[in-house]
């Protein structure tokens, strides 16, 4: 695969950043957190402890559809919680592939209590109500982060790479 355009998903906590930059450096592409485009209004509203709203998201998935047109080949770290949210990035891109990072509550809760970080852990059970999981009719793969980074964006790689022989 070359020059993949690639949303890393999941809930906070789960692992997108670092699994994301891991898979940039094994493609060879840029990375983006799609933290860094959320709008001030956003930031503030979820440190505190408010979710976020459609209303909310929508400026903000555009600004992630325009990154992932505007390369070539980027990997973004995006919750991308919702089916409607990732329909929305493959409007802007639909060549969008999606990696869900799958990772248990508690594992969850775990990790956000244990780093600083703008969404607080009240925010985790919102953001699971919102959890749609990748559909087998969306474009993207399913992998658990229960070991490693490396380990993880290895299981990642090597789903994506049996996805796209599949269909092409």
């Amino acid at each position: 695969m070359s020059a993949p355009r690639i949303v890393v998903m999941g809930p906070s906590g789960s692992g997108k950043t670092a699994v994301g930059a891991a898979l940039a450096v094994d493609f060879g592409v840029g990375f983006v957190d799609a933290d860094d485009l959320h709008p001030a209004a956003n930031v503030a509203k979820m440190a505190s402890g408010s979710p976020l709203d459609d209303n909310d998201r929508w400026p903000w998935l555009d600004l992630v559809g325009a990154e992932l047109t505007r390369n070539a080949g980027l990997v973004v770290a995006c919750s991308a919680l919702a089916r409607r949210y990732r329909e929305r990035i493959v409007a802007a891109q639909p060549s969008t592939i999606f990696v869900e990072l799958l990772v248990s509550r508690d594992e969850l809760d775990r990790r956000m209590r244990s780093r600083q970080h703008f969404m607080p852990p009240a925010l985790l059970d919102s953001q699971l109500t919102t959890l749609q999981h990748l559909e087998p009719d969306e474009p993207g793969v399913r992998v658990e982060n229960v070991q490693g980074v490396i380990q993880t964006a290895g299981r990642a790689r090597s789903a994506l790479d049996a996805y796209l022989s599949r269909t092409r």
